[in-house]
């Protein structure tokens, strides 16, 4: 357990100390924030707002998993290699989209094809990696069949779950894509999934089908989630440290390179501790915010009528009349109900395989 505790405090360390740092080198370059003419007034404001910051808790986590490994001497494990090389691959993606925003001036960043192109990639390269490795058990870091709390169902096979990984990696970065419009919102939304996967990790390791002691009809078959754990943790410190930075009026913009990096570390930790329909639940309010926007084009294609006076959700509601830290805050309370909801949902899957 003290991996866990480590990982989370180098990574809210060093977002903390290393974030006005990037802001500085960031504001010098003039690296700032693109502000579309036709959303909130409000946020004409934040124009030139350094962005990109989702540098700093990608290299924070990095960091903070590797030092914690080298201080308790313990070796890294396939499925938390392969969250964070899935994080990081989609945060390379959504770099280039941002740097391709800010340098070419060019506010739609890459082209469609060539951002999904590279998404694409990266998830693959995840999904096929994930079904080998298989430990002494013959456990991989992800299985072929779907699962909620834990696998049920039949096995899909591999090219079926290649496309249904695909699908959650996709919907779940460009989920957190679309929240990231307001300050702090997304940042303080995933620090909640990530502590909510923090102790599914810990919980899971207690519980584990390759402990004489715990296994049984309840027990989980996942092949590393204490180490999924110290991931979750490392990620929820150094996102909580970003928080600090980017939370209104926000210093730093996470950019794409934040929101897709963060999506895909949801999406690897949900696959890897077969918690694959349960991310649905604990990520609500990313669901809710992509389902606006789904709803609005569809209203609008369908009818030519707008459901809500601007999509995403959020947005909404800002032109409605609420303030940007209203809705944060009441948007972050819906988050934590989601949270909690989902954890129950988990343990009372437990309970029922008792």
């Amino acid at each position: 357990m003290k991996q866990i505790l480590f990982s989370g405090m180098i990574g809210l360390f060093l977002t903390l100390i290393g974030t006005p740092v990037l802001i500085k080198l960031l504001a010098k370059k003039g690296y700032g924030q693109f502000i579309r003419d036709d959303g909130p007034r409000d946020h004409h404001s934040k124009r030139g707002t350094p962005t990109m910051g989702g540098i700093a808790f990608i290299l924070a986590t990095l960091i903070a998993y590797a030092l914690t490994k080298v201080i308790t001497s313990s070796d890294p494990t396939f499925s938390g290699v392969l969250v964070l090389f899935l994080m990081a691959g989609m945060g390379l993606v959504g770099f280039l989209d941002d740097y391709i925003k800010i340098v070419k001036q060019r506010s739609l960043g890459l082209r469609a094809k060539a951002k999904m192109a590279g998404q694409l990639i990266v998830g693959i390269a995840f999904a096929v990696l994930s079904l080998q490795f298989a430990d002494q058990r013959g456990q991989t870091p992800a299985s072929d069949r779907l699962s909620f709390t834990q696998d049920f169902g039949w096995q899909i096979g591999p090219v079926l779950f290649v496309i249904w990984a695909l699908f959650m990696i996709l919907a779940m970065s460009n989920g957190v894509n679309l929240t990231d419009g307001l300050d702090g919102l997304a940042t303080g939304a995933s620090v909640m999934v990530f502590g909510a996967y923090t102790f599914i990790g810990i919980w899971q390791h207690q519980e584990s089908c390759g402990n004489p002691i715990t296994a049984g009809p309840a027990c989980y078959e996942v092949r590393d989630p204490l180490d999924l754990a110290v991931v979750a943790s490392a990620l929820m410190g150094a996102c909580f440290g970003f928080l600090w930075w980017n939370t209104s009026p926000a210093k730093i913009f996470m950019g794409d390179t934040g929101s897709l990096a963060l999506g895909g570390a949801l999406a690897g930790l949900a696959i890897c501790s077969r918690t694959e329909l349960l991310i649905a639940v604990l990520g609500g309010l990313f669901v809710l915010i992509t389902m606006s926007v789904v709803i609005q084009v569809g209203s609008f294609r369908l009818t030519g009528k707008r459901v809500f006076r601007m999509a995403p959700l959020q947005h909404h509601f800002e032109l409605k009349g609420w303030s940007e830290v209203l809705v944060v805050v009441r948007f972050w309370i819906i988050q934590g109900m989601c949270v909690i909801v989902g954890l129950g949902l988990f343990y009372g899957g437990w309970q029922a395989a008792k």
